[in-house]
């Protein structure tokens, strides 16, 4: 599976996209930290974050006996890159030549 679909699929899942609301909202959280408030087993939540990890969206760090948790927007910006901004440009430039337009007038 190539690298940008393993982001896809991890982005697909409401769970995953909460757990990265949180490390991005507070980075370098552990396993129970993440587990606090989720409706959801912790093995449930170890999963998430090994296809999360796997989709290169967090990388962890051990502290101890203890796994740190950090958010990776890198993937997200390469989605950016490749599949929004393209198209934003174009509705970028015409908004930019309608205000052009009506300034002359």
């Amino acid at each position: 599976m190539k690298e940008i679909d393993k982001v896809f699929k991890a982005l697909a899942d409401p769970s995953r996209r909460e757990l990265l609301d949180r490390l991005y909202a507070r980075n370098g959280q552990t396993l129970s930290d993440l587990c606090q408030g989720l409706d959801m087993a912790r093995q449930s939540v170890t999963q998430h974050l090994g296809l999360l990890e796997e989709a290169n969206l967090i990388s962890v760090q051990r502290q101890g006996r203890e796994k740190l948790h950090y958010f990776n927007p890198v993937p997200i910006h390469d989605i950016y890159e490749r599949w929004i901004r393209k198209f934003e440009q174009e509705r970028l430039e015409a908004l930019h030549q309608f205000k052009a337009n009506l300034e002359r007038k």
